[in-house]
């Protein structure tokens, strides 16, 4: 991590575990993870898709937080798409952690003596390592070539279906481009590096690989699907926004009736747009503002305040939760791009009470946002800047505020995330999920009576 000495991490995160026994250790240890990335020994890359363990297939955005050009062999050999954490000195319940490479961490994940893996901090072992198999739909291909990973991964172990289907976003340039996002970066550097890497994923795909994810998950890990891809603010294959996206939706809707909860994350669209999605068929939807401040919000997302504009995207989110009902409208916050620099918060208190303000705003209206841990990708702007994200205790404190704000609304967690609570939860890229109690809100229960 280059600014903070090796000799400190380990106390860092004791101290912070200490200082919030209310939230999970679990959580501590899985934020840092998530902000500071893991380096990875080539003993525990995958084979990619020709071995037992599930590849990481870069669902959107790279989450590394180093170019592809600069991982070495885990450019060839892919890491695993997560990590399950148990034991160790900390009494780990399992834990489910996106991987975000970080050749530099001071976390490593490598091979114990005795053959199984383990991740160390600054050399020390501190929890057993899991890693996610092979599914066996990964194992088939689309009947022209294509593979399930590039076309319809899954994610948070199996839970969820992430679909891109537009690896591209309309929001173009430092004068659009939301100041923490790297997807249009991320789909240059798997196009320069010859990897498979569809612009526009045709719906015929998405509906072959959905079939073959029906037919070999015979388990039935896969719980809900989300539809999601750059936003739009002209037209792709002529289509505005909500018919571009909406079309998958109708299609899956139509050939899977019930078969996954559905989700679209998308821009904050009109009522009218939004009542389309509904009727297509999808359960939840992700208006995602992803920083409250007014100041910040215009500096970070350009693009959100020049074509939509922060009072009109909340506007435009409070419309959805009367067309979904406030439980199934859950925007996402970027968590920790509010202490970035140059322009962000100075001090975890303004920043803390700054997304507390907006947890409020939409929690009393029913509407429970949730977060995505802010990674720093080197080729963004607040990437470049800040290399080592946000301190650790803002995310700490971020949790303890938002499940006070819960409490505070006398609401439960959101729905569509699977089991909620510490060595429960699967919602892999923030902690939120693990440091509510323990709880299952399922679609059905979240449907007001």
């Amino acid at each position: 991590m280059g600014t903070v000495s090796q000799a400190t991490r380990t106390e860092l995160v004791e101290s912070l575990m200490e200082r919030f026994p209310h939230v999970p250790r679990e959580a501590v240890l899985k934020e840092d993870l998530l902000r500071t990335g893991i380096a990875f020994d080539e003993s525990a890359l995958s084979d990619n898709l020709d071995g037992d363990v599930k590849p990481k297939s870069y669902f959107i955005f790279s989450f590394d937080q180093k170019p592809l050009a600069q991982l070495g062999e885990a450019a060839r050999r892919r890491p695993p798409e997560e990590i399950a954490l148990t034991g160790g000195p900390y009494g780990l319940r399992r834990t489910i952690v996106s991987v975000r490479v970080n050749p530099d961490s001071p976390y490593r994940v490598d091979l114990a003596a005795d053959g199984s893996l383990r991740l160390g901090l600054e050399g020390r072992p501190i929890a057993e390592v899991g890693l996610p198999p092979m599914p066996e739909y990964y194992r088939h291909t689309l009947a022209n070539g294509k593979t399930v990973m590039e076309t319809a991964p899954t994610i948070q172990w199996g839970y969820l279906i992430y679909l891109t289907v537009l690896r591209l976003c309309q929001y173009f340039g430092a004068k659009e481009e939301c100041g923490f996002c790297d997807i249009n970066h991320n789909w240059r550097q798997h196009k320069r590096e010859g990897r498979p890497y569809t612009g526009v994923k045709p719906v015929a795909d998405v509906l072959e690989a959905l079939a073959l994810i029906d037919r070999y998950d015979a388990d039935r890990v896969s719980k809900a699907y989300t539809l999601t891809g750059g936003s739009v603010t002209s037209t792709v294959d002529g289509l505005a926004e909500a018919d571009f996206y909406g079309r998958y939706a109708q299609a899956i809707e139509e050939r899977f009736p019930g078969r996954w909860i559905g989700k679209v994350v998308a821009q904050a669209l009109p009522r009218a747009d939004v009542q389309r999605y509904k009727d297509y068929g999808i359960t939840i939807y992700h208006p995602n503002y992803e920083v409250w401040d007014k100041r910040l919000f215009e500096l970070i997302s350009p693009g959100k305040q020049r074509y939509v504009g922060r009072e009109e995207w909340h506007r435009r989110v409070l419309d959805a939760a009367e067309v979904f009902g406030p439980r199934f409208v859950i925007p996402n916050f970027v968590a920790g791009v509010e202490m970035a620099k140059p322009f962000g918060f100075s001090t975890v208190d303004e920043a803390i009470a700054s997304t507390t303000e907006g947890l409020d705003f939409f929690m009393s209206h029913g509407v429970t946002p949730r977060f995505t841990t802010w990674c720093p990708e080197p080729t963004t702007p607040l990437g470049r800047d800040n290399p080592d994200g946000a301190p650790l205790e803002y995310h700490i404190r971020l949790l303890q505020a938002y499940r006070e704000a819960l409490a505070r609304h006398g609401l439960r967690p959101p729905p569509g995330y699977g089991v909620a609570g510490a060595g429960n939860a699967v919602f892999s890229v923030s902690s939120f999920m693990d440091t509510l109690d323990p709880e299952e809100v399922t679609v059905e229960e979240a449907v007001p009576t």
